[in-house]
């Protein structure tokens, strides 16, 4: 059996910069290969664009560089050296093992933070075409299988876990564990759900702004309605003029006969 990958063997746990910068990397190999491997510049604005990105960041320049630091110190990034500009690319396939299909889940993990088979299938498109979502779970769950190590005769932890389900939620949201064990991972989001009931983050504001103007726009609709309502000929509440007491004179009178 061939030795196990680094990150089984020498377990890492990575903060939310080094997230992203691992993120954003892996993000731009498959998406956009004419413009990798990535200068610093790029990659900053990379991992600060406000598209695909939970949460937003805006990252320094510092916070950029101690990210790559620290991820070059553990073998998922390296620096190439041979370009006028120093660039760098990512090393995550080879150091955590992983296929076309993981890497593109892992990467949405990373950049996204907990998403459904659903939500990974709808947004993979671009790194990665999954026939169903059948496919996106065949997929979770080998992301999610420990490795045993032959030498110690121990499991390894995964990369991918299952989030705890949320109050109302009937599917299942993944998670990836790059940055720390399950227990860990889940505790902190757990944390942050708290905090985001009283402050909603990203796209769930967005979101609930975009229902908040639809409301208004349906209010605004039903007020114009009412009013056309109320101005149209014959309604009962139009009658205090008289006019339509004088019509029925009218037509009684002509019905006697002379």
């Amino acid at each position: 059996m061939d030795a196990l990958p680094i990150w089984h063997s020498k377990p890492m746990t990575l903060d939310q910069i080094q997230v992203r910068v691992l993120g954003t990397l892996i993000e731009k190999e498959i998406v956009t290969p004419e413009n990798y491997p990535m200068s610093l510049n790029a990659l900053i604005a990379g991992c600060s664009q406000r598209s695909s990105r939970d949460p937003v960041m805006e990252l320094r320049e510092d916070d950029v560089r101690q990210a790559l630091h620290a991820l070059e110190e553990q073998g998922l990034v390296a620096a190439v050296r041979d370009a006028r500009v120093p660039k760098f690319e990512h090393r995550a396939r080879t150091v955590l093992n992983l296929r076309r299909d993981e890497t593109a889940v892992l990467c949405l993990l990373l950049l996204r933070g907990p998403q459904t088979a659903g939500e990974l299938r709808g947004r993979a498109d671009r790194m990665y075409s999954f026939d169903d979502i059948a496919a996106v779970e065949s997929t979770l769950n080998r992301l999610m299988s420990p490795v045993a190590d032959e030498q110690t005769a121990k499991s390894v932890r995964p990369l991918v876990a299952a989030a705890p389900r949320q109050p109302g939620s009937r599917e299942i949201r993944y998670l990836h564990l790059l940055n720390g064990p399950v227990g860990e991972v889940t505790r902190t989001l757990e944390l942050e759900g708290s905090r985001g009931a009283q402050n909603p983050p990203g796209e769930l504001a967005n979101r609930i702004a975009e229902l908040e103007q639809q409301m208004e726009a349906l209010q605004s609709m039903m007020r114009r309605l009412e009013e056309r309502l109320q101005k149209q000929p014959g309604e009962p509440n139009h009658s205090s003029n008289g006019t339509g007491d004088s019509c029925s004179e009218s037509a009684s009178y002509r019905e006697v006969p002379e």
